[in-house]
């Protein structure tokens, strides 16, 4: 490490150590006062009020999203997106973590703040909403966000550390059965149950999985089943998450089990509409460069960071991130919260958020991201970005 280096990152981390507390209070406010996609208003208000009395030229609301915002530091060079996710799970809560993944990501952004012009570039924390259904970012992808950025990079909360995490493509995909209603005691004959048909459906799916690869995933719920037993039910809702490792292998997963909705609607009688909710996630792919910066950093902040070979880790679920991943270089290491047996979309991990060790998880994503930042900037790494 250079001198320049090692006086940058003592500036940083002077910088962040200054603004902890209320970074973690805005962490335990997301807690208290969850938000779930696209309605995360006053969430995305507070991170823009830190941001701006950081020094950052704020744009609020941003790309066509009401809660996004780009808040930027630094007015020449490259440019770094650190983005920041903030909504909630329905009835969870922050049981993902987004409290913590803002936090980090401000507290990042602010750490950089007075570095960004002595290191030529420019930092742009980029408030990123509806992460857990919709996909904001593939909407702040298709506004332009992403357009000229050197590289993207957040941090994520876990029950493991892994700083090149296996996510998957995902689609997001809602069925409706559509029947006759009738009596279902005097006259079941006059009718054709949707019921029925979302219950063939769900049959099917699980017969397809014994068939399907190790990293496929498919699961599904009922959403609507029918309004009263006395009546045939005339009309059901499915909603299902299709998953696999690639978006060429996800391509013909969901061909099959819509053929499953197909065979359910035809054995029943029924009619049957697909429909996608949200934009399909794509998987992840990490930088090599950006991951060894982060993993070095990560060290140097106080916490190892293995690579998903060398840990016995789990295939993640998705995330948006994965299709900033296939714009700009890009890593989303996950930070442990050491909370086992709890693991995410649990009400004792969103607990995990708000202990000692998630406090430190703030600390220590947000250091390890700023000083990768630098190290990117100081060693002029830029041209080796893109290897995946």
């Amino acid at each position: 490490m250079t001198t320049s280096q090692a006086n940058s990152k003592q500036e940083a981390e002077k910088q962040f150590l200054e603004h902890e507390e209320g970074i973690r209070e805005l962490s335990r406010w997301m807690y208290e006062n969850p938000e779930i996609a696209f309605e995360e208003i006053e969430t995305s208000a507070r991170m823009v009020d830190m941001l701006r009395a950081g020094g950052f030229d704020v744009k609020a609301p941003a790309y066509g999203l009401e809660t996004a915002f780009e808040a930027t530091v630094g007015t020449t060079g490259p440019t770094v997106v650190i983005c920041a996710e903030m909504d909630a799970l329905p009835e969870v809560g922050h049981a993902c973590g987004h409290n913590i993944i803002a936090a980090a990501g401000i507290g990042a952004g602010i750490a950089l703040a007075p570095v960004a012009e002595k290191l030529g570039i420019r930092v742009t924390v980029l408030g990123t909403p509806a992460e857990e259904h919709f996909g904001g970012k593939v909407d702040l992808i298709n506004a332009g966000a992403f357009e000229g950025v050197a590289a993207a990079m957040m941090i994520h909360p876990s029950p493991v550390d892994v700083v090149d995490p296996v996510f998957l493509a995902v689609d997001h995909i809602d069925v409706e059965f559509f029947g006759k209603a009738s009596h279902a005691s005097s006259a079941p004959h006059l009718g054709v149950n949707a019921l029925d048909a979302a219950v063939q459906a769900y049959t099917a799916v699980a017969a397809l999985r014994q068939h399907t690869l190790d990293s496929d995933r498919i699961h599904g719920i009922i959403t609507h089943g029918g309004a009263a037993p006395n009546i045939v039910p005339d009309h059901t809702t499915m909603s299902w998450y299709v998953r696999s490792a690639t978006d060429a292998r996800l391509n013909t997963l969901v061909e099959q089990v819509t053929a499953c909705f197909e065979g359910a609607a035809r054995a029943t009688g029924c009619t049957f509409k697909v429909s996608q909710t949200g934009h399909r996630y794509k998987d992840l792919r990490s930088d090599k460069v950006l991951a060894k910066l982060y993993s070095d950093n990560s060290r140097l902040a106080g916490r190892p960071m293995p690579y998903f070979a060398e840990v016995d880790a789990e295939t993640s679920g998705s995330t948006d991130m994965g299709n900033v991943s296939h714009e700009v270089p890009a890593i989303h290491p996950m930070l442990s919260l050491a909370c086992d047996p709890a693991v995410n979309h649990q009400r004792e991990f969103a607990a995990a958020t708000l202990t000692d060790k998630g406090m430190e998880t703030i600390r220590e994503g947000a250091l390890a991201m700023a000083w990768t930042v630098i190290d990117l900037a100081e060693g002029d790494l830029w041209s080796q970005l893109g290897d995946t």
